[in-house]
């Protein structure tokens, strides 16, 4: 998997995130590149950004889709930003397998556009 939105930490992994409050739906589109070359996971959510309603619901969606208790996730970076970082914590190898075999639908797709 040559393009991805994480990174290993000493205490689990930082996922870089885009999201998109106040949508027709709650979804995760897909990687998307950067400004600075870097890759985001695309994440629309209903909720609007008022009070953490977004964040949360941006939490509570990730948890879903990656398989992830939500409780092992955090926001470390862009709390009232659009541009996020979330640190899930947990064993750092663990934590991006995990990760790696339920973003790979979204890392290929992109590779192949690339």
């Amino acid at each position: 998997m040559a393009a991805c939105a994480h990174s290993r930490t000493a205490d689990g992994v930082r996922l870089c995130v885009r999201l998109t409050p106040k949508a027709g739906r709650d979804a995760i589109e897909g990687l998307k590149p950067t400004a600075e070359g870097g890759f985001e996971l695309a994440v629309r959510v209903t909720a609007v950004p008022e009070k953490g309603k977004a964040n949360a619901a941006l939490l509570k969606l990730l948890a879903k889709a990656l398989k992830i208790p939500a409780g092992r996730m955090c926001i470390v970076a862009g709390e009232t930003d659009r541009h996020k970082q979330i640190l899930i914590a947990g064993e750092p190898a663990a934590v991006e397998a995990q990760l790696q075999s339920q973003l790979s639908p979204w890392c290929d797709a992109l590779d192949r556009k690339g």
